[in-house]
C-alpha cells in the first residue's frame, strides 16, 4: 500500500489489517510519527496516554508469555453495544465480511477461533504499540486516547504503514503490565496496536467493509 499523500486518503485508506509483511519497521520512522503525534487534542491538555512500542525479541518473548498464561477477564467491557440490535447488526456484518474472506464457515467455531486466536500474536505485525493510562483517568480521558490513537494511524499511513486496533489485548493486561514493569494499581492497560506493513494479497486485508449512511448518523441544523 502507498503512502498516504493528504487526510483524506489517510482516513478512507485506513482499515483494520490482519496479514502483514515480514518486514521490520524502521525506529526513525516510528519516532517521527509518535512525535508528531503528540499534537493531538486533550481536554484541559491532559495528554493521558502512554506506551511502549515492542519489536524483535522482546515482543516475541512477551507474545510467548502472553500465550502461556492464556486470557483474563477484561477490566472493561467492549461488547456491551451488542445488546441493541443495530448495533449487533453492524458486528455481525463486519465478521461476516473478516470470517468470508478467509473462508471460514460460520458453523465452523474451530475455524473461527483459530483466527481470533492470532490476535494474541498481532497477527504476526513486526511492531505493537501497547497503550495505558493512570486509572484515574476517565470517560473524558478514554476519548482523548482514543482521538491520539486515530491520529497515530492516519500518521502511520503517511508513512506506507498500516494497523489493527487490538481492545482484544486487554485481555492479557496483567501479563502485559508485569511485562513493561508497570504498576497494575495505578496503571489501567487500554489496548494493543498491531504496526507494519500489509499484505497486500492476503483477503482478509481486502474485504469489503460498510459504514453507516451519514443521515443515519450527522444531523445538519441551520441550513435552508
Amino acid at each position: 500500500m502507498t503512502k498516504a499523500t493528504t487526510v483524506t486518503q489517510a482516513v478512507t485508506t485506513r482499515r483494520s489489517i490482519r496479514a502483514f509483511l515480514d518486514k521490520p519497521v524502521d525506529l526513525a520512522t516510528l519516532t517521527r510519527v509518535m512525535d508528531t503525534a503528540r499534537w493531538a487534542a486533550s481536554g484541559c491538555n491532559y495528554q493521558p496516554w502512554e506506551a511502549s512500542i515492542v519489536t524483535g525479541q522482546p515482543l516475541k518473548d512477551l507474545q510467548a508469555k502472553i500465550i502461556a498464561n492464556g486470557p483474563q477477564t477484561a477490566e472493561y467491557d467492549w461488547a456491551a453495544p451488542g445488546q441493541e440490535e443495530a448495533y449487533k447488526k453492524r458486528l455481525d456484518g463486519v465478521s461476516a465480511g473478516m470470517f468470508g474472506a478467509m473462508g471460514i464457515a460460520r458453523d465452523d467455531g474451530a475455524g473461527r477461533m483459530a483466527a481470533m486466536a492470532k490476535n494474541a500474536t498481532s497477527f504476526d505485525a513486526p511492531a505493537v504499540l501497547f497503550v495505558y493510562f493512570p486509572r484515574l483517568m476517565k470517560e473524558p480521558q478514554w476519548s482523548d486516547v482514543g482521538m491520539w490513537l486515530q491520529t497515530v494511524a492516519l500518521l502511520l499511513r503517511e508513512e506506507g504503514l498500516d494497523s489493527c486496533f487490538q481492545e482484544f489485548m486487554a485481555l492479557y493486561a496483567n501479563t502485559i503490565r508485569d511485562f513493561l514493569g508497570l504498576d497494575h494499581e495505578r496503571y489501567m492497560f487500554f489496548c494493543g496496536m498491531a504496526i507494519g506493513y500489509r499484505d497486500p494479497d492476503a483477503p482478509v486485508n481486502n474485504f469489503e467493509r460498510e459504514r453507516v449512511p451519514l443521515e443515519e448518523q450527522v444531523k445538519f441544523i441551520g441550513w435552508d
